[in-house]
């Protein structure tokens, strides 16, 4: 073999394969290898031999590549790219920075107390509510039965009673510490107020205290009295103890003295800490505005509650309405204003208000500034029989007594027959109860409507009043209420409202979802048009 061609072969014995792993005697060449039975020839390169000139770069060694970077122009190269990364880095960070300074800050929440967060819902004809043992009154372990439909109205909050003892005009013999036997015990108290809780419904406890008698606060000569004085005292802190959220006092108009209001409020102050706030509600007969204003302005209550609206008359003109509600948020000042239309005293709404004017009534109290009271019943137009003066009892189902007691009852239930029971309004959702649910989540959720600002924009016609409800960057609601019997074509420009907003939530079930042109608004007889549109900064 020449020494610059051939490679020399090596043989490599395989005498000692297996058998079975041995070529065949007579198998044809394959390949360059020369090969015979137990022989194979393969093709070896020797160590010292020559590389191919077909082999692959392998790229520069260290001290090359340490070499060429030292050179100059990779020197500049990799400066540049330095300095071109660090500068769009701090680009960046300065973008970074202007955007955070010039975007709109979100606004700081007002402090709010569960009060202030959503309806309360009154059940002070307790009797007339629901009866659990068939002796034709209503009583406390009535409500607790209750209590999931309670909690479906979306309200924060239930007034129960008065439930003591109270023998008419006789402070001696009223106990304002024990429970009346024909609501219940202490114990079935007890179970409606851990019930609730479950829920997340409060429970605040009427104490009104001559509640039977004549005169709620028995006589000024009374009022006067340390002994009087000291029961309620005593009365009040055994209750705050007991677990109820808060205390209401009906007909303070009466007070002559109201420094009491202070040393009760002192009380429920006392027995608060986070997250069990305790509240005081004085509530008033009283329709004239001048005398609510003044009470306004005098009382040391958390709220005060008063037929306000229904001082307004059963139909009254947008004008009035419009005034009537510029007035009273003026008079509340900084203090928490509430709505109500109607009350223990003075009826239902179904009963003070027109028909028509039932749902729009309703979109009112929910949509106002500050916090909406209803009377038990109110939701599904409950209404007080003709001639009859105690409460109207509940409307239930279509069951005998429409539900309210399993007792043959002598004289009629309530006002409105089986169309507008609670059974019967559950399933439709064009229903008076179906809007009231609507209303009251709203209530509860959107920040515009929880604590947002207040606006009453001009009337562009004489029977609709039309306002605004806004915070911050959240949703904003515009309100359109047509007090009229018929039709209103309602053009509505603003520099605060956009071209378009959705329908939220009207009172009249026929209307359509979508977005309506406010230029080009019309609503219909007696309806109340709830519309938002998003904030644009």
């Amino acid at each position: 073999m020449s020494q610059d061609a051939e490679v020399d072969m090596k043989e490599v014995e395989l005498n000692e394969m297996e058998p079975e792993k041995q070529p065949m005697a007579g198998s044809p060449a394959s390949g360059s290898l020369g090969e015979k039975n137990g022989m194979v020839k393969v093709k070896v390169p020797e160590e010292d031999g020559e590389v191919d000139a077909g082999t692959k770069f392998t790229g520069l060694s260290k001290e090359e590549l340490l070499q060429v970077a030292g050179t100059p122009g990779w020197v500049r190269t990799r400066w540049a790219l330095l300095i071109l990364f660090w500068l769009g880095w701090l680009g960046m960070l300065a973008g970074a920075i202007v955007i955070i300074v010039q975007a709109p800050r979100c606004k700081e929440l007002p402090p709010q107390e569960w009060w202030h967060k959503g309806g309360i819902y009154r059940i002070q004809a307790l009797e007339a509510f629901q009866d659990s043992d068939a002796d034709g009154v209503g009583d406390l372990a009535g409500v607790e039965q209750h209590i999931d439909y309670l909690s479906s109205l979306k309200v924060k909050g239930l007034v129960i009673g008065p439930i003591h003892v109270n023998t008419p005009d006789k402070l001696a013999s009223t106990d304002l510490r024990e429970v009346d036997p024909r609501f219940g015990t202490k114990e079935t108290f007890t179970k409606l107020l851990e019930a609730a809780k479950k829920k997340g419904l409060k429970v605040i406890l009427d104490m009104t205290p001559n509640y039977r008698g004549q005169m709620p606060w028995f006589s000024q000569e009374t009022l006067r009295s340390s002994d009087f004085q000291s029961k309620m005292k005593v009365a009040l802190e055994f209750w705050l103890e007991f677990g109820v959220a808060g205390i209401q006092m009906e007909e303070v108009e009466k007070l002559s003295d109201s420094q009491l209001l202070v040393e009760w409020k002192n009380l429920t102050s006392q027995y608060s800490s986070d997250g069990n706030a305790r509240v005081l509600i004085a509530g008033t007969g009283q329709r004239d505005s001048w005398q609510i204003f003044s009470l306004l302005n005098e009382t040391d209550a958390d709220l005060l509650v008063s037929p306000y609206l229904v001082g307004l008359g059963q139909e009254p003109s947008g004008e009035k309405v419009e005034n009537a509600i510029r007035e009273y948020i003026q008079a509340s000042g900084e203090k928490w204003p509430s709505w109500s239309a109607g009350g223990p005293r003075t009826g239902h709404m179904a009963s003070l208000v027109k028909e028509r004017l039932l749902r729009l009534y309703h979109m009112l109290l929910f949509t106002l500034p500050g916090t909406p009271f209803t009377n038990y019943g109110d939701e599904i137009g409950l209404q007080e029989l003709p001639g009859q003066s105690s409460a109207p009892h509940m409307l239930w189902n279509d069951s005998a007594n429409f539900g309210f007691s399993s007792k043959s009852l002598s004289q009629g239930v309530g006002g409105g027959g089986i169309s507008i029971t609670v059974k019967a309004q559950s399933e439709d959702r064009s229903s008076l109860l179906s809007l009231f649910r609507h209303l009251s989540e709203l209530r509860g959720k959107e920040r515009s409507l929880l604590h947002g600002e207040f606006m009453m924009l001009p009337r562009v016609v004489p029977d609709v009043c039309i306002y605004l409800r806004s915070w911050d960057q959240n949703k904003r609601f515009l309100v359109v209420l047509n007090l009229a019997g018929n039709s209103s074509s309602v053009p509505i420009s603003h520099s605060l409202l956009p071209p378009e907003a959705t329908v939220e939530l009207s009172t009249d079930p026929q209307r359509q979802e979508g977005q309506l042109a406010l230029k080009d608004l019309t609503l219909k007889p007696s309806e109340g048009l709830l519309l938002h549109f998003p904030y644009v900064a």
